[in-house]
């Protein structure tokens, strides 16, 4: 089943660019880890301030063992900038007639 992780990050007012910036910049690890499917950055327009970064994943498992190997400050880093992380995951449903 596809997994969705949701990643809702609060910005400080006028750090939407640089945040585009480094994200259109990043390393993109991720693409290469196993049972990675898409990444996607929405900007805020209509009934939030928060950017969200979407991945997908065919399972869950495969996402935890990508986060399970990432550096532990990544998050922090992003507080000390002073954003804000949410993290969220879902699992697609699938809607066969």
């Amino acid at each position: 089943m596809t997994f969705v992780n949701i990643t809702a990050l609060t910005v400080p007012e006028g750090a939407g660019p640089e945040v585009e910036r480094r994200f259109a910049t990043r390393q993109k690890g991720v693409d290469a880890a196993k049972g990675f499917q898409g990444f996607e950055l929405l900007r805020p327009q209509i009934g939030e301030t928060r950017y969200f970064v979407v991945t997908r994943w065919d399972s869950r498992e495969n996402y935890e063992t990508w986060t399970a190997a990432r550096p532990t400050d990544a998050h922090t880093a992003d507080e000390r900038r002073g954003m804000s992380v949410d993290v969220l995951g879902f699992d697609v449903v699938p809607l066969n007639g």
